[in-house]
């Protein structure tokens, strides 16, 4: 009766955090703005993403993981902290019971200090569960059948493909090309094609309007601000949506070739089940304009989107939080090790 149970999608785009019999209680951005004279914490979340690119020099707005793994222990466990203390606002708990998800594709290392992060936060119970497992239950996909079913996940930092059978993961592919990496590309293409430097924030605004992985009807464009190269000044260019395509098409192309590669490695048997039942995307990435129609022309096999595909993974870890969950047959093995 003195335990809190806790769900956390700790992403490198942004954290969801559920409670048990509550649902999603917060949806926030991974970023954290600290003062560099005293390490102390100024905001994190929605209020330290506003400070990106807006800080003086002696306050760092920063997102703490990279790729899907931690890059900045402190700033991380900062974070998590904090988020912890607002979900459990107001509740006075003795023990706090964490379930976290961390790409398929980790190290021990790496795993070790979402662990360790986790128990500086304040979580007397750890348990990890890999990414991909937590959004095909959190999709509603039969994991538990005796039969193949496919996830492609695709957040900020990583993407996760993963074929499901019996509860547990078969074979699975983790690729550090994401979201990310698309806001990137815009960003290098604009700089090299409009010699014009803009933001990360810009980069996201620019792939959520008018980005696409395949043409659609009504092709547009739209405007944006940043600095001009050669001159040093603020300018204004208008940019199209086949040139946004046209920049995103490399980090597109190297997701499909994971899944690809992750159908290559599948039992034959899965193999047909999956045709049958199609591939599940989930994810932010999964949003984009086309991408899901993309795939199935590229594979052949039918993909549709989850429901609620920003929401999947943290509701997987939900989940897992109640008593038959079903998660009996799964068990993440590097875990044991840190009990």
């Amino acid at each position: 009766m003195f335990t809190r149970d806790i769900g956390v999608d700790l992403g490198t785009a942004n954290t969801l955090v559920c409670l048990k019999g509550k649902g999603i209680i917060m949806r926030e951005p991974s970023v954290v703005a600290y003062d560099i004279r005293n390490d102390a914490v100024r905001a994190v979340g929605t209020e330290a993403k506003d400070m990106i690119g807006r800080t003086p020099g002696s306050i760092v707005a920063v997102r703490p993981l990279k790729d899907g793994v931690i890059a900045d222990f402190d700033v991380t466990a900062a974070m998590l902290k904090r988020f912890v203390r607002q979900a459990l606002k107001g509740s006075f708990f003795s023990r706090v019971r964490m379930v976290v998800c961390i790409p398929a594709g980790v190290t021990e290392v790496e795993s070790r200090a979402v662990y360790d992060a986790a128990k500086v936060a304040g979580a007397s119970d750890i348990d990890l569960v890999e990414e991909p497992m937590a959004a095909a239950v959190g999709a509603g996909l039969p994991v538990w059948d005796a039969a193949g079913c496919m996830v492609v996940d695709v957040g900020g930092g990583t993407s996760e493909v993963a074929v499901i059978s019996l509860g547990d993961i078969v074979t699975a592919q983790s690729i550090r090309i994401a979201g990310d990496d698309l806001d990137e590309a815009i960003i290098n293409y604009v700089k090299r094609k409009h010699n014009l430097l803009i933001g990360e924030r810009t980069a996201e605004q620019i792939k959520i309007e008018i980005g696409s992985a395949k043409p659609f009807e009504n092709e547009t464009s739209i405007e944006i601000k940043g600095r001009n190269q050669v001159d040093g000044l603020p300018k204004t260019v208008t940019i199209s949506s086949q040139e946004v395509r046209s920049a995103m098409s490399d980090p597109i192309s190297q997701i499909i070739d994971t899944i690809r590669l992750t159908l290559e490695k599948t039992p034959p048997e899965l193999a047909a089940d999956i045709m049958d039942r199609g591939i599940t995307m989930t994810g932010g990435g999964a949003l984009l304009r086309g991408f899901a129609e993309l795939i199935a022309e590229e594979t052949g096999i039918p993909v549709t989107v989850a429901a609620n595909p920003l929401d999947c993974v943290v509701l997987g870890t939900a989940k897992r939080l109640e008593p038959d969950s079903g998660f009996e047959n799964y068990v993440f093995r590097r875990g044991k090790r840190f009990r």
